[in-house]
């Protein structure tokens, strides 16, 4: 039976797995790393893991959580609803988010390894991401669907406009193909212009 910890200690050892899980899954990902590996630093037992989270899927989560407050801040307040001009929002959105993927390790690991988000969602309740008032997603899409109402987006199904977005995210993972990798920055800045103008229609 698992040691009882005291709540000073509870704290100590959540802040060392909390730590430990972010360098474990963006280095090697969620299922290669071991509950051996997660514990470790903490100098706890495997089966006194399960007092602090259900699964690595838990504590995988939780870091994903902690952090979308500040993400959201960071792409959305500061960037897709901080002005009122759509189009420069769209724009703002795109750096930002990429801005984003390039030095957040774990939304980065996201990106590229989709399947380790789906492997969290089906071990834990996946209402506790959708639901969340600072999800990210619940807001782009709030964006969209404003947009659409308004008539300054382009007419299109949300979830094709979201996944021209997306498809503009997933260009800094595809760089080195590129025809000429070179000139990836300059590629990436008139991508963000081409599909900010292309979904906003509005008369010059």
């Amino acid at each position: 039976m698992p040691p009882a910890f005291s709540e000073q200690e509870k704290e100590r050892i959540t802040a060392l797995l909390l730590e430990s899980g972010r360098a474990l899954f963006t280095t090697r990902g969620l299922r290669k790393t071991s509950l051996e590996e997660l514990v470790a630093p903490a100098g706890i037992a495997k089966s006194s893991f399960y007092v602090f989270f259900d699964s690595k899927e838990a504590l995988y989560l939780e870091l994903m959580l902690r952090q979308m407050a500040e993400v959201r801040e960071r792409v959305i307040d500061g960037a897709l609803t901080s002005t009122d001009d759509v189009r420069e929002g769209l724009r703002r959105f795109l750096r930002a988010s990429l801005d984003e993927l390039g030095s957040n390790p774990l939304y980065g690991r996201l990106m590229t390894h989709p399947e380790e988000m789906d492997a969290v969602v089906r071990k834990v309740d996946p209402a506790r991401v959708n639901a969340s008032p600072d999800n990210p997603a619940n807001a782009l899409a709030e964006f969209v669907a404003a947009g659409l109402g308004s008539g300054d987006l382009v007419k299109a199904h949300p979830a094709a406009i979201t996944g021209v977005i997306q498809a503009v995210l997933l260009l800094p993972m595809n760089a080195d193909r590129l025809a000429s990798p070179e000139h990836y920055p300059q590629t990436l800045d008139l991508l963000v212009d081409i599909v900010a103008r292309g979904l906003t229609p509005r008369k010059e």
